[in-house]
């Protein structure tokens, strides 16, 4: 990119939509320039963030970069954002440790039906571009595809630490899952894409959409910004729906999400406030100097509330903290709890399984093993306990809190 001189106003502007993100490759200074002759040939940046609708909900980690791509959507650039209608059908293979299962068309239909309901308590989808990759990799002829992949040599490929890593373990590397970055990258071409978004484990595939892009033409190819990870409420698995006890979806209730935002770890609760909501620097190094004094819990609740207020409404996240006030610090038993009518004996395990359709009976057996289960107050180990109509009406309590009553 030619030496140019950088306006003030840019600068500031790339300092703020870098926080928290890695810019490749020039960083804050190409961002900035970028900016800057956006402006002064009145033509807004194309921003492009892929999501691949393998599962029908998203969650706090994807909102991390949703997020991001709203603040350029508030400058008054163009947000692309693709469904990889596509893409999905294979699955990423970035940091998985072996093959993913392919999805089948109606499976991804089925899960993107949700995912701009949800993404619309982030973003503006109504002024953004939305389409579907399998649009145009649908139509490309096997020529089409031979061209694209005669781009890539299979050396560049097994640079991919998940590929490198499966190779020397020995383990089995589908050809179909080389073709997924080259597909991503491709899909940067055909939008003509200028930025693109993604977490960190998307190194690889976004830097690939920087030379494809060149290989077919672009003059100043798509710069990268890249997005922590975020882990889960056990402050060690990236947030995941693999894992629902450490996730926190998009889709919860706000008593779900609050109680879920207070179970997360000290250490996680910096981190979260940084990339979750729109806490300033200096608030945030008043958060860091608290926590070596004050209870985490107080900012915990702080932390709770705002992020449930942010997707649920002021009004229900006051609920939620008063729930939680009430059913966990004071342990006293909340008055709505759902009723089920107990026509014969059951045991616990089916009593639960039978109302919680998200709960699997594996599930269910490690929480009684780690104490989780409560029958009328009372822990109780064996997920095979009959609870028995003499017993009605009878109170059970799964996990921190959620309840059930048998009537």
């Amino acid at each position: 990119m030619e030496t140019i001189k950088i306006k003030e106003e840019f600068l500031n502007q790339a300092v703020m939509l870098s926080r928290g993100a890695e810019v490749l490759p020039g960083g804050i200074e190409e961002l900035a320039i970028k900016l800057q002759k956006s402006k002064e040939e009145n033509k807004p940046l194309r921003i492009k963030l892929g999501m691949d609708p393998s599962r029908p909900d998203l969650h706090l980690g994807h909102t991390v970069v949703l997020r991001k791509i709203k603040q350029f959507q508030d400058f008054g650039h163009k947000i692309i954002l693709i469904v990889g209608g596509a893409t999905a059908m294979i699955g990423d293979p970035s940091g998985k440790s072996d093959t993913r299962p392919s999805l089948t068309k109606e499976q991804v239909d089925s899960n993107a039906k949700t995912y701009f309901e949800q993404i619309s308590k982030v973003i503006d989808v109504n002024k953004a571009e939305i389409c579907n990759n399998a649009d145009w990799l649908y139509n490309l002829t096997f020529p089409d595809m031979l061209k694209l992949a005669s781009k890539i040599t299979v050396a560049q490929l097994m640079t991919r630490d998940d590929f490198a890593k499966r190779y020397a373990e020995n383990k089995p590397i589908a050809v179909h899952e080389f073709f997924y970055p080259l597909m991503q990258a491709y899909d940067s071409v055909v939008i003509d894409a200028d930025i693109e978004l993604g977490g960190t484990d998307q190194r690889f595939n976004t830097l690939l959409g920087r030379e494809i892009q060149s290989a077919y033409g672009k003059k100043y190819p798509q710069m990268v910004m890249l997005l922590p990870l975020l882990e889960g409420t056990d402050g060690i698995v990236k947030m995941s729906k693999s894992f629902p006890e450490h996730c926190i979806s998009l889709t919860d209730s706000p008593k779900d999400m609050y109680g879920k935002l207070m179970s997360i770890s000290d250490g996680l609760i910096v981190k979260y406030f940084a990339l979750l909501t729109d806490i300033s620097n200096e608030e945030l190094n008043s958060i860091e100097e608290k926590l070596k004094t004050e209870n985490p819990r107080d900012l915990k609740m702080k932390l709770a509330f705002t992020i449930t207020e942010m997707y649920c409404g002021r009004t229900a996240a006051k609920e939620a903290e008063e729930n939680f006030v009430k059913v966990v610090q004071n342990k006293e038993i909340p008055d709505d709890i759902p009723e089920i009518k107990i026509t014969e004996d059951i045991t616990l395990i089916d009593f639960i399984s039978n109302f919680d359709k998200s709960l699997s009976r594996s599930d269910i057996k490690r929480l009684a093993a780690s104490g989780a289960l409560k029958i009328n107050s009372e822990k109780q180990t064996n997920p095979a306990y009959l609870i028995t109509n003499s017993m009605i009406p009878v109170i059970v309590q799964y996990g921190k809190r959620k309840y059930i009553k048998g009537v």
